[in-house]
C-alpha cells in the first residue's frame, strides 16, 4: 500500500470504513489516523499519519507465534488465521508499529488484512474505497505497470521505523522525517515524548 500525505486531509474516513467493513470491537482500531503538531511556536502546522498493519516482509510477529497462526502469503499480505491463535499475545508485543490487538469478542489476535475479503472479490480494501482525498493506493508492487509502482518509481517514499528492518510494505510519500521513528502506542505517546525533551512534536491520543 502507498499512503500520499500530501492528499490525507484527517477525515477520518478509512478508520471509520475499516470499522463498519470489519465489525471491529469498540476502542479497536486496524488503522487509525494520528494527528501530530510540528514545529516550535509560532511556526507550527498539523500533520496527519494514517497507519496500519505494514505487512512487513521481515515481520516480527511470524517469528514470535508459537502457533503459526501468524504467517505470510504469498501475495505478501499478513494474516492471522482465528482458527490457530490461541490468543497469547506474544505477536501483539512484537510489532513496532502498534497495530495489533487481541479482540475481546474472539480472543485472538487481530489486524489488518488489506480487507482480504474484498480483495478476493476484486474490490478495493475499504479504507483505500472512502478516502476522500484518494490518499491511499494499493496494487502489485511486482507489476511495474501498476499505478503503485509507477507512483513508487517517480516519487520519493519512505517507511515508518526503517531502523527496526522489518522491511514493511507500507510506503509513504511526503512523510516528514520527524514522524518517521516517532510513533509509538498512543497511550504512551506523552511520557516516552517528554522522557526525550521532544519538545518540537505532539501527537494527540485522539482516536
Amino acid at each position: 500500500m502507498l499512503i500520499d500525505l500530501r492528499k490525507c486531509v484527517a477525515c477520518h474516513s478509512c478508520t471509520v470504513s475499516c470499522k463498519i467493513e470489519n465489525k471491529t470491537p469498540a476502542n479497536k482500531f486496524r488503522t487509525n489516523v494520528a494527528e501530530f503538531e510540528i514545529g516550535l511556536y509560532p511556526n507550527v502546522r498539523k500533520a496527519f499519519l494514517p497507519s496500519l498493519c505494514n505487512h512487513c516482509d521481515n515481520a516480527p510477529c511470524i517469528s514470535v507465534c508459537p502457533t503459526g497462526a501468524t504467517f505470510k502469503r504469498k501475495d505478501g499480505i499478513v494474516v492471522v488465521d482465528a482458527s490457530v491463535c490461541w490468543g497469547c499475545g506474544y505477536c501483539v508485543n512484537a510489532c513496532p508499529y502498534d497495530k495489533r490487538f487481541i479482540n475481546p469478542i474472539t480472543k485472538v489476535a487481530d489486524k489488518c488484512n488489506f480487507c482480504l475479503h474484498r480483495l478476493n472479490a476484486n474490490l478495493l480494501p475499504a479504507c483505500v474505497q472512502n478516502c476522500v482525498g484518494g490518499a491511499r493506493i494499493i496494487g502489485d508492487l511486482n507489476d511495474s505497470s501498476s499505478l503503485i509502482s509507477k507512483l513508487l518509481a517517480t516519487h520519493q517514499s519512505s517507511v515508518l521505523k526503517q531502523s527496526s528492518k522489518t522491511k514493511p510494505n507500507v510506503y509513504y510519500i511526503g512523510l516528514n522525517g520527524q514522524l518517521s521513528d516517532n510513533i509509538f502506542s498512543l497511550d504512551d505517546v506523552d511520557g516516552i515524548l517528554k522522557s526525550k525533551n521532544q519538545t518540537s512534536i505532539w501527537q494527540s491520543k485522539g482516536e
